[in-house]
């Protein structure tokens, strides 16, 4: 198995060249076809003209700088990604919906790997909907911190493992990472606190199952004791100096999330290595 198909989500010109570079680097590494996207929201046009009429040329303003972005965005993938051999192709949307236009979705659905960049808050005008992405597409999705601006090669990767659905979807998602990695560790949070596993045997079958494929896996479970389970997980990947980061998305229901937070929530606002979720 590798990823042949890879989105490339470029929302803003700021992260347009670091996400364009992580995908070609990427797509190099396993011969795939590269997708760039980007896709603007139509504004609400406040209503400043007699009779609650939208201005013209508010409208007119919206509407240029929308495209201004989408061409300089354009420009860039397009003059990073032209190198001989490596097969690519632009595609861009303006919808009310954003990202989460059915244009957009189809196109993620079709994909084997979505590569997009973790929020910056020093940009307000991040728009890129991760959340919808991971939620509505189904595909698995590789986040890039905002800090990180140079791909980095994957040796060390760390499985969050909670024996759920989702963990397992991401497990398996992430397979061609795994195979290739010089190590791939299994980290188990608090496992006592889960039914169907105990803090003797939990991570274990999935640890050998891994282990079949010959991937070099190594298992840990901890206890908390009192921590957050995203805390754990952010101590381990400093301790271990961990490249990736593999998790499945959204244990509780997405409202719930939304509302309280929770581990995907959490690592989403505060990761510092590649992230690669999974719903």
């Amino acid at each position: 198995m590798a990823y042949k198909t890879i989105l490339a989500v470029l929302d803003t010109p700021q992260n347009a060249r670091p996400i364009t570079d992580y995908g070609i680097a990427l797509a190099d590494r396993f011969s795939a076809h590269l997708i760039g996207v980007h896709a603007e929201t139509l504004a609400a046009v406040p209503l400043i003209a007699p009779m609650e009429i939208p201005d013209p040329s508010a409208v007119q303003i919206l509407q240029d700088a929308a495209q201004k972005e989408t061409a300089e965005v354009e420009r860039i993938f397009r003059q990073q990604s032209s190198r001989e051999g490596l097969s690519t192709e632009w595609r861009s949307f303006m919808s009310s919906a954003g990202y989460g236009c059915h244009s957009v979705m189809d196109t993620a659905r079709s994909v084997d790997l979505i590569v997009a960049s973790q929020s910056d808050p020093a940009h307000a005008d991040h728009r890129a909907d991760l959340e919808t992405f991971l939620f509505d597409s189904g595909r698995p999705m590789l986040l890039v911190p905002y800090t990180m601006k140079v791909p980095q090669p994957v040796k060390r990767v760390m499985i969050a493992w909670n024996g759920s659905r989702e963990a397992a979807r991401a497990t398996f998602d992430s397979m061609p990472f795994l195979k290739a990695a010089d190590s791939v560790e299994v980290f188990c949070v608090d496992p006592g606190d889960r039914n169907s596993q105990t803090s003797e045997t939990a991570g274990a079958e999935i640890a050998a199952t891994l282990a079949r494929h010959g991937i070099n896996v190594t298992l840990t479970t901890r206890e908390a004791h009192g921590v957050t389970t995203a805390a754990a997980i952010e101590d381990r990947l400093s301790e271990g100096s961990v490249d990736l980061l593999v998790m499945g998305g959204y244990g509780h229901s997405r409202w719930w999330e939304m509302l309280f937070g929770g581990v995907t929530r959490s690592v989403l606002d505060s990761m510092t290595a590649l992230t690669l979720l999974s719903r």
